[in-house]
């Protein structure tokens, strides 16, 4: 029995827990799913109901995205993408996660969140943003001229911000995040685990990753 990894190509958690794993180099057997089909499998492991769900040979199951990255990068991390003040790190990434994300789910789905205006979301969104845009002046990445998790945990979140609105994007004074951004989505690695598969209920088909 392989490792076993639920996910979903467009989620931004689900992105950064296949980075990881192609970057360490673990296989898994991957089952891409739709969220509003649910597996019964995949439920059973974690009544969660959220991807990524990683579900190891020994049946421990990860249904946290950045246990699922620790988890990865604990057996081979050769660019050293743990190395640094991890303590900062993780506080961003949390910050990320628990603030920004709240806002960034209002800003793409603004009609559903009619209190405030689209803009209006996009403004609170921005005080991460221009956190980001700070630490970018000074190093190439997040935390210093080489990647870090921080980067890898981050930057799927501000492609998905960044998708919203991409002309307001190109236009806004983020030159810093714009230049980091561009580099992430065109790097082979993200490139690499962005294929497109046939959802496994459909076709009851797992396809081994990366």
């Amino acid at each position: 029995m392989s490792h076993c990894l639920y996910s979903f190509r467009r989620c931004p958690y689900a992105m950064r827990a296949r980075l990881a794993i192609a970057y360490s180099g673990q296989s898994v057997q991957l089952r891409e799913i739709l969220l509003k089909e649910k597996p019964t499998e995949m439920l059973e492991s974690s009544s969660k109901g959220t991807v990524p769900v990683l579900v190891l040979q020994n049946g421990e199951v990860l249904d946290e995205s950045l246990d699922i990255m620790g988890w990865a990068l604990s057996l081979n991390d050769p660019e050293q993408w743990l190395s640094g003040n991890i303590h900062a790190m993780l506080a961003l990434i949390d910050e990320n996660d628990f603030q920004f994300k709240a806002w960034l789910d209002r800003y793409k789905y603004a009609n559903r969140f009619p209190e405030h205006s689209e803009a209006f979301y996009r403004e609170q969104c921005e005080d991460f943003l221009m956190q980001l845009e700070q630490r970018l002046r000074t190093t190439d990445y997040l935390f210093s001229n080489k990647l870090s998790i921080a980067d890898i945990a981050i930057f799927p979140f501000i492609r998905q911000f960044a998708a919203v609105d991409p002309i307001w994007f190109q236009q806004a004074p983020y030159l810093y995040i714009q230049k980091w951004l561009a580099y992430l989505i065109n790097h082979p690695l993200f490139k690499s685990i962005m294929t497109k598969y046939p959802t496994w209920l459909m076709s009851k088909q797992e396809h081994t990753f990366p």
